[in-house]
This record gives C-alpha cells, structure tokens and sequence, in this order.
C-alpha cells in the first residue's frame, strides 16, 4: 500500500556528509532530505581539504564554541557584504569564503607572523 520511513531513516541518512554531497551533485534524493540538506548547508560551518590539513599540521582543535564563534563572525561578515574574510581568534587565523560558509585555510600563531593577507575585503576580530 504505502512505503514506511522510520525516522531513523530519514535523519541519519540526512546528516551524513556523502548523502548531503551526493544530493548536491543531483543524484536522488527522497523527499525530505534535499531541504534538510540545504538547509544544514546554509547553517553549518564547511572546511576545505586544505583548511582541513593545516589545522592538523599545525595541531589546532577547534571545539564547538570555537566553531560557533566562527560561525557568528562569518554572520557578522555575510551581513556587511563580505566575501572573503580573515577571522582572528586568539591566537588563530582563518580565511573564510563568506558565501559558502568554508574555511579556507587556517593559521596559529606561528604562521601568522611576516604573513601577509591578501584577496580578503574584510576582517572580523572575535575576543
């Protein structure tokens, strides 16, 4: 008669990063999941494959008040217009695609002496 979706079906399968790319790259998707998936993508905070190895080779953990703060300074920056911006965070640094909510690269302290930032068009400063 009618198909049954458990509700473990459709929200573990949601939240796991190949399904929400794979629904991105327009494969099927069932009902609930394209909008869930859209809209974790508007919400979340993504890293680059390169952002992703320079926080490990440089042995920065971000904990999840750390990625919120992130996340409210890329909110910040999104209001004003921003397209690329230098988060600095105690001791940190990271290059942001505004639009796309991705970290671009990241730096520690160490890194960010003698660097020069460039094709960014804002800074947000998070104390």
């Amino acid at each position: 008669m009618t198909d049954r979706m458990t509700v473990g079906q459709l929200y573990a399968g949601a939240l796991t990063p190949n399904l929400l790319h794979r629904t991105k790259q327009g494969e099927h998707a069932g009902p609930f999941e394209r909008p869930f998936a859209e809209l974790l993508d508007e919400h979340l905070l993504k890293l680059s494959n390169h952002a992703a190895k320079r926080l490990e080779q440089r042995g920065i953990e971000l904990g999840s008040e750390q990625m919120e703060q992130i996340g409210s300074a890329l909110d910040k920056a999104a209001a004003k217009g921003a397209k690329e911006s230098l988060i600095l965070m105690q001791d940190m640094a990271f290059i942001v695609n505004v639009q796309n909510r991705t970290v671009v690269t990241a730096l520690d302290s160490k890194s960010m002496k003698d660097n020069v930032f460039t094709q960014i068009d804002s800074a947000v400063i998070i104390s």
